[in-house]
């Protein structure tokens, strides 16, 4: 699988990985054979990426309960979120999640949709001092706040950043990603298929035959490729409690990227569907 590095550490980290919002909100572990399968279908592919958050419900658990019982548990990058306000809560949520999760430690803590952001930067530079999180990060989900997430990169030092970004959402390419390229910072990829909207739309369209010469075999692959083609793009987390589809999406880090030419391409031949 393709890897881009980590620019704070040059770590390499696997380009696709699997989001938990809605997938891994269950109750039962009724439900948990299909979400074990795709686990073990990111980890087969050389993936490593888990994103969740407090917010997703029981998602963070159902993530602890599944990887803690697979041998390749410690191989996962552990993704996920603070969301709340106050120093004292945002511990104890953070202590809720490395419980749930079953982690001592994790990969990544970020600060969900800049929830009070200042109070909870402070804590997580503490906890990383202390090898509790490794790596510290901002995020958000909507084009509106970009300009903000730019800022708060620009004047606090973190490692990640994640939001949205699509092949016709892609508000982010106008200053989002050459910023964050700019001050040495890794970027996940949230809604990279407008949260289902794209792949509806393109659902009964036949793929262009020029598809191909990029080593794309459906849409999924053509809307990932779209987007890892972007230098700036480290790693994008799409969705997903099916492990065929999750396959699927894993295929699109394969070949070649599409060129900057073939990106708008692929981008007007979408928008005109």
């Amino acid at each position: 699988m393709l890897t881009r590095l980590i620019p704070s550490s040059q770590q390499p980290l696997p380009a696709i990985g699997l989001g938990t919002w809605q997938t891994f909100d269950v109750r039962g572990k009724a439900a948990y054979p299909p979400l074990q399968q795709t686990l073990e279908v990111l980890h087969a592919a050389g993936g490593s990426v888990i994103d969740s958050s407090p917010m997703y419900g029981r998602a963070e658990e159902v993530v602890g309960d599944l990887t803690g019982e697979m041998d390749s548990r410690n191989a996962f990058f552990y993704a996920t979120k603070v969301w709340t306000q106050g120093r004292e809560a945002g511990i104890r949520q953070m202590e809720d999640s490395l419980r749930k999760m079953r982690r001592t430690s994790l990969d990544l803590m970020q600060i969900h949709n800049l929830v009070d952001w200042q109070t909870h930067l402070r804590t997580l530079r503490e906890w990383q001092e202390a090898g509790r999180v490794r790596y510290l990060g901002i995020t958000h989900y909507t084009d509106g706040m970009h300009e903000q997430l730019e800022r708060v990169f620009s004047q606090e030092p973190v490692d990640f950043v994640q939001f949205n970004y699509s092949i016709l959402d892609s508000h982010a390419e106008q200053r989002l990603l050459p910023a964050a390229a700019d001050r040495g910072l890794a970027t996940l990829i949230n809604r990279p298929f407008s949260e289902g909207n794209l792949l509806a739309r393109v659902r009964r369209e036949a793929l262009p035959g020029w598809a191909a010469e990029w080593g794309i075999t459906s849409w999924a692959q053509f809307l990932l490729k779209f987007i890892l083609s972007h230098p700036a793009v480290t790693c994008v987390i799409p969705g997903t409690s099916n492990p065929e589809h999750l396959q699927d999406n894993l295929r699109a880090a394969q070949g070649p990227l599409p060129d900057e030419a073939t990106r708008e391409k692929m981008a007007a031949y979408v928008r005109a569907l």
